[in-house]
């Protein structure tokens, strides 16, 4: 058997390789029946379509014991345990993510070859910076208070967590593209040649890590620090290093 460790990191790079893939595959059928319109009845549409999309994911998070496709969610919950979680998150989990981020979009290609490349930066990278660090900071505060008002509830905060998430996503995919995860980012970025620009940096990288660290910050000031910390202990029961 796998140790706790393996299975978390296996589990990451399987759902981060899926979210890309069947991301691409839905947006090619929405494309395909709904046409590349955005009326606000198209939008709504596809909106209703996002929400149980993401809420699948979250399920599926919870079927793989922790499973993420966000290094954002990964980097969240690290930052407020200790050394050794740190560590693996940063070392292990992120890596497993952005390497299956990257094979996502590789099949994602062959399967719709010219369809999708990924988010694109329609303005300056100082507004870029700024529109994609202010998404991901509010999805932060959003995530963390549901879970302080309501931490019983999972159902509940789930689907107003996704439905917030689909919202910041249309208020910023004309600009970055709102997409708030940097291993989505990366693959897409990596399979054109510019993950290593500056654009790419800036926008997709260092901003939502900054705002993340910077909403886990503030909602410890808000709420009860010891909340956080219970919250991480139960996330990472199952997942000890020793």
């Amino acid at each position: 058997m796998p140790s706790p460790r393996l299975r978390l990191i296996a589990s990451d790079f399987f759902v981060s390789f899926l979210w890309v893939w069947s991301g691409s595959l839905l947006r090619s059928l929405a494309f395909r029946i709904l046409g590349v319109r955005n009326s606000p009845g198209i939008l709504i549409l596809k909106a209703s379509i996002a929400v149980p999309y993401l809420v699948f994911f979250a399920w599926l998070g919870r079927a793989t014991k922790g499973g993420s496709y966000n290094p954002l969610v990964v980097l969240c919950y690290a930052i407020s345990g200790d050394f050794v979680v740190f560590l693996f998150s940063i070392l292990a989990r992120i890596p497993a993510q952005v390497v299956g981020s990257v094979i996502g979009v590789l099949l994602s290609n062959s399967t719709f070859p010219g369809e999708f490349h990924g988010p694109h930066l329609n303005v300056d990278i100082n507004r870029g910076t700024f529109t994609e660090g202010l998404l991901t900071f509010m999805i932060v505060i959003i995530v963390l208070s549901l879970k302080k008002k309501d931490p019983g509830n999972s159902a509940i905060r789930t689907w107003i967590s996704s439905a917030s998430k689909v919202i910041l996503h249309l208020l910023g995919s004309d600009i970055t593209g709102g997409i708030m995860n940097p291993a989505t980012a990366f693959g897409w970025a990596y399979v054109q040649g510019t993950h290593v620009s500056k654009e790419h940096i800036c926008v997709y990288w260092l901003a939502p890590i900054e705002a993340t660290v910077l909403g886990v910050w503030a909602c410890s000031l808000v709420l009860k620090p010891i909340s956080l910390t219970v919250q991480h202990q139960r996330f990472w029961s199952e997942f000890k290093m020793d």
